[in-house]
């Protein structure tokens, strides 16, 4: 072989070692930062304790939660886009904002397709509707009934954001079942539930993880689930569809976000790492306890399901007639 070819052939597998090499941050000494737009206490917040703490194994590197709540995630997601893109701030989120936030706020502050790469998801999820221990509704058709005679068809339902999808779900659910439900907005589930448990507002919707504790505690129930089919957490709760309003067979999921920018090499070893941990069985069994559909994504799946679930609630916020505030 001749001192060129050698050369050409040393210079190619370099470059192979390298792309399969992980990626090192060990430049920075920083541990890696899971912002999650939302207060602890809830799901959300919960979630990405289990993830950091289980993630540091295969990782190698400290990972830490910090919480950025307000707007929706919209506070988290500007800190995500203004963070340096060197593997050091991750944002941990769901559907709302990156998929919802975008198209009901005028300025967000951020666009997912050019601030953010997706670096893994790891689960979908449905939204509930849960009512207060105080109400003498043990299920969905008791909820319509006790609004109809107690308010005159009108009430007001918590939701853990405003121009989120539970405030579109409002007013999906009122129209279908003849109510004049009034979306009160809150900062987070955490807040929302509180007053729930306080009996301080009669219904909330959120996401299942917010709710399920409180459901089997007794200290709150969940009357009606949306998605395809029911829940193996809540089997005897019906779904949405099951009670007359159909077509929300899609679901929410949560993924991880880098800003734009961030090292494909790293993107792709914590994406790895995700994919290990979320296949762990007591990881697995602690997501589903929490109301999870566990189903690792690669970025590109993750890219993929988020554009289709855009897709989907565009035409619904359209069709609802709000307008971007």
């Amino acid at each position: 072989m001749s001192l060129s070819r050698r050369r050409l052939l040393n210079t190619a597998l370099v470059g192979t070692a390298l792309a399969h090499a992980p990626w090192s941050r060990a430049q920075s000494g920083k541990p890696i930062r899971l912002l999650v737009g939302f207060p602890p206490g809830g799901g959300s917040d919960a979630i990405a304790r289990l993830l950091a703490e289980k993630l540091k194994g295969p990782l190698g590197d400290n990972v830490i939660v910090d919480n950025r709540p307000g707007a929706g995630g919209q506070i988290a997601a500007q800190v995500l886009k203004s963070a340096p893109a060197d593997g050091t701030t991750l944002f941990l989120t769901h559907d709302h904002t990156i998929s919802i936030l975008p198209q009901v706020v005028k300025q967000p502050g951020f666009q997912p397709d050019s601030d953010f790469v997706p670096v893994g998801g790891f689960a979908s999820f449905v939204n509930a509707l849960a009512v207060s221990s105080g109400l003498p509704a043990p299920s969905f058709g008791g909820y319509v009934n006790w609004v109809k005679q107690q308010g005159h068809g009108k009430s007001a339902v918590g939701i853990p954001a405003p121009a989120s999808t539970p405030e579109f779900l409002v007013q999906l659910i009122g129209k279908r079942f003849q109510l004049d439900l009034v979306a009160a907005p809150y900062r987070g589930s955490a807040p929302m539930i509180a007053d729930m448990l306080g009996n301080q507002i009669p219904a909330g919707i959120g996401s299942v993880q917010d709710f399920l504790e409180h459901h089997k505690a007794g200290k709150l129930r969940v009357v009606a689930v949306l998605g395809g089919k029911r829940q193996a957490a809540l089997p005897d709760v019906p779904t949405l569809g099951e009670l007359g309003l159909k077509g929300f067979e899609d679901m929410p999921y949560y993924g991880i976000y880098a800003p734009k920018g961030t090292p494909a090499a790293f993107v792709e070893r914590f994406s790895h790492a995700l994919a290990r941990v979320v296949a762990m069985p007591e990881v697995r069994a602690q997501l589903v306890a929490l109301g999870l559909t566990v189903e690792y994504m690669a970025p590109a799946e993750l890219h993929a399901r988020e554009q289709a679930y855009t897709s989907v609630w565009k035409k619904i916020i359209q069709t609802s007639g709000f307008t971007p505030q």
